[in-house]
């Protein structure tokens, strides 16, 4: 087997079917590759759109169902159960391309032990899809996504995988991707091996699980930090002195009350405005460098 898509889901059962479709109508010879599908422990339709799935399979198709562990835990229970000389790694949220399996192939072929990164489009609906044609607009500086990019297998293997120990939200994929430059390994950019990212425009229903999502990310910030003490991360993840000062700063003038009545009346789910959204996208951003600070705080607190 040359290379494994791998996935993990959770509660998106109306996506998961056409992403399926999208890994299973690839130009590529089907015997060359798999699919290795997580079920984290999802509560809605996700078996039966998985079933219908496997109607339609036209390669492998591999399910590992498991109860809800998070994100780490699920993309090393497909590492383990991977075959493929090489792994895909994308989300459920993520369309593939035709040709997307084809473009990652060939760029191992010509740099058999770098990571490959392709490109992403962001879409707010299936349904309506662009040229699929990488723009500089679509660029993305992280090193290792995993919403489109592929490694060696054995590779990911022998630095353990994903960390696992990290629960929460946030930051995984720069944990794997600092520890994989680390090793040595160069990675490679494809803007031809593409797919469709599914980026719905916020909603008023949506402004408070960002902003708890925001303070779990902080969180994991922290955590990161102390696992890698290293400015690529203070720089990514916002935890360096000019931003947590800006911050501070906010928080003295009480920006975060005017960014929430600049929102309005978010008890009833609608469409944000424009402005409104810049009012939520700053709210969130003062919600997570108002927990950074905490989290900082209780990290030093402990003995």
């Amino acid at each position: 087997m040359r290379v494994t898509i791998q996935l993990c889901t959770y509660n998106r059962a109306a996506l998961l079917e056409r992403v399926l479709d999208g890994c299973f109508e690839q130009t590529a010879d089907p015997d060359s590759y798999e699919v290795v599908l997580v079920n984290d422990g999802s509560s809605d339709d996700t078996p039966a759109a998985i079933e219908r799935a496997r109607q339609r399979a036209t390669c492998r198709f591999e399910v590992i169902d498991q109860q809800n562990s998070g994100l780490a835990k699920g993309r090393n229970a497909g590492i383990a159960r991977a075959t493929g000389e090489r792994i895909i790694f994308i989300d459920d949220d993520v369309l593939p391309t035709p040709n997307f399996v084809e473009e990652h192939l060939r760029s191992h072929d010509a740099a058999p032990l770098a990571i490959v990164r392709g490109g992403a489009i962001n879409v707010e609906s299936f349904d309506t899809l662009p040229p699929a044609t990488w723009r500089l607009k679509d660029y993305s500086g992280n090193f290792f996504w995993t919403t489109n990019v592929s490694v060696p297998l054995q590779t990911i293997r022998a630095i353990g995988g994903f960390n696992d120990t990290v629960a929460e939200y946030g930051w995984v994929d720069i944990d794997v991707g600092l520890r994989l430059r680390q090793g040595g390994v160069k990675a490679v950019f494809n803007p031809r091996a593409l797919v469709y990212h599914w980026k719905p425009r916020p909603r008023s229903g949506n402004v408070e699980k960002m902003i708890r999502q925001a303070r779990a990310q902080a969180r994991t910030a922290v955590q990161l930090a102390q696992i890698h003490p290293h400015w690529r991360v203070y720089l990514a993840t916002g935890d360096n002195l000019p931003q947590r000062a800006l911050h501070k700063w906010l928080r003295g003038v009480d920006a975060a009350k005017k960014y929430r009545a600049a929102l309005g009346d978010l008890s009833v789910d609608r469409a944000l405005s424009n402005a409104e959204l810049r009012a939520a996208q700053k709210l969130v951003n003062e919600a997570y460098f108002e927990e950074l600070e905490d989290a900082r705080a209780k990290q030093s607190a402990k003995p």
